[in-house]
């Protein structure tokens, strides 16, 4: 066994572990490659556990066996029996379990080295900077779960005007402690005043944030879960740490910047809080002035839609509740063996994570060029015959565009009411998380298709089928 714990094998167990992590990110590209480049990326983190353990001087294996069996018991039952309408919830949570783990880790290091006695700076440094973040990321995620899953109001809640001050003040806590501590403290209340500050930062910056920007926010504490990592790996001289940490905290840094540029919002801005679920009921202007809504029915929509030239659906988080992305590719075979061209219009915060929507039609063996990006489809709508609009409600009002009282103002939307014919799918007329009226529902040529998504469309499958 020697040999297995030299130095120079372990670090080459490292370099073949990383190596599969960025291989198996770039499965992540592509529905057909995701499955396997997840696998991939899960024998690299094998192979960096196996590196791990074979450390000299590494023990309590009993324990580290323990939290390897309760994390599994725990971990795949949850994976596996998770709704899709969940998924955001559990990507919330799970990310900020990393984050937790990064802080207690900190933590332990603090203590066996008695306040970082005898150790470099840049090792003290590293871990309360893994703390802070990891901290953050933890209490912020457990915020954003309880939003996702409805344990707290969806709607920004704040202190007023003294939210920002309270902002600063815990930040002022967090560095003071970690100050002193660097400065050569090492009461362990100086770690606990850390950790405690920074928990009471994540939950004060989650809490004020609105159900518009939770998409941006799993993201941005996904990002501060893998630089608090990274800091972590820094500080171990961890190398599969450092480099799977920066994977996961460039990855998301990046999304979270090009989601912040879909919603037309700087990232200290959605940070800031305030967007979202505030009950507004209509814009600042008034919105359109007849608010009649048009009925229709599946057997109008099936009609509508099989005389058409193209049809592009529009899935959003009412897709998700529903469960209904398999009736709709149903619905959509059924076009297409009509002559019909069907696509897929898919905004980039549409849904309640990154990629939401990618996921659930990825899910139904949906095509995966029918999978049109914002940019690529809203050149199409022009000469689209009949949108779908399935729950997808901040997204496409064009009060984006044309109210500049309207919170939403400035928002790239996609353009569904340039086409022909507009057919939205909804329960009822509640808004959407920003909390206005969608102008898009009253427009001439749009139609409200009401009821269950899944049923509804399922409805038009059948109309479809016995024309």
């Amino acid at each position: 066994m020697s040999w297995l714990q030299d130095p120079a094998t372990i670090q080459c167990l490292y370099i073949v572990a990383f190596a599969l992590f960025i291989y198996g990110l770039m499965g992540l590209t592509g529905p057909r490659t995701a499955v396997r480049g997840n696998l991939i990326a899960a024998v690299g983190m094998a192979i960096a556990v196996l590196a791990t353990a074979l450390t000299p001087g590494m023990g309590n294996w009993w324990l580290i066996l323990l939290g390897i069996a309760l994390g599994t018991a725990v971990g795949v039952p949850a994976a596996r029996k998770v709704k899709m309408t969940a998924m955001p919830q559990m990507v919330a949570l799970f990310n900020g379990v990393g984050g937790g783990a990064v802080a207690l880790v900190a933590w332990v290091e603090f203590r066996q080295s008695n306040g970082f006695t005898g150790e470099p700076l840049y090792v003290s440094i590293a871990t309360l900077f893994a703390a802070v973040v990891g901290s953050v990321s933890f209490w912020g995620s457990n915020v954003a779960f309880g939003k996702l899953q409805e344990i707290l109001p969806g709607r920004p809640i704040t202190v007023g005007r003294m939210q920002q001050p309270l902002n600063l003040l815990l930040v002022l806590i967090t560095l003071f402690c970690g100050v002193a501590v660097v400065a050569g403290g090492t009461s362990e209340l100086l770690m606990i005043g850390l950790l405690v500050a920074s928990a009471l930062l994540g939950v004060a910056v989650v809490l004020p944030i609105g159900g518009a920007d939770m998409p941006v926010v799993i993201s941005l504490l996904n990002a501060f879960t893998g630089l608090s990592a990274a800091a972590t790996g820094i500080a171990l001289n961890n190398t599969a740490l450092i480099v799977a940490g920066m994977i996961v905290g460039a990855s998301g840094s990046i999304l979270t910047n090009l989601m912040a540029k879909a919603m037309n919002r700087s990232i200290p801005a959605i940070v800031a809080g305030g967007f979202g679920g505030d009950g507004t009921t209509a814009s600042a202007s008034g919105g359109p002035t007849d608010k009649t809504v048009r009925r229709t029915s599946a057997s109008d929509a099936a009609i509508q839609m099989s005389y058409a030239r193209q049809v592009v659906v529009v899935p959003g988080y009412g897709m998700a509740v529903a469960q209904a992305q398999h009736a709709v590719r149903e619905m959509a075979k059924e076009l297409e063996a009509k002559g019909v061209n069907v696509y897929y219009a898919i905004h980039p915060v549409a849904g309640r994570m990154p990629g939401h929507m990618n996921v659930l039609l990825a899910e139904a063996d949906v095509p995966y060029e029918q999978l049109k990006e914002m940019d690529e489809i809203n050149g199409e709508f022009a000469r689209t015959d009949v949108a779908l609009v399935i729950g997808a409600n901040d997204v496409t009002n064009p009060a984006a565009h044309t109210d500049p009282g309207s919170p939403i103002y400035g928002m790239p939307i996609l353009n569904v009411n340039e086409s022909r014919s507009v057919i939205v799918l909804k329960r009822g007329m509640s808004h959407g998380f920003a909390g206005v009226d969608n102008e898009l529902y009253y427009d001439p040529r749009t139609s409200m298709l009401f009821g269950d998504a899944k049923k509804s469309v399922s409805q038009v499958v059948e109309e479809l089928r016995a024309l």
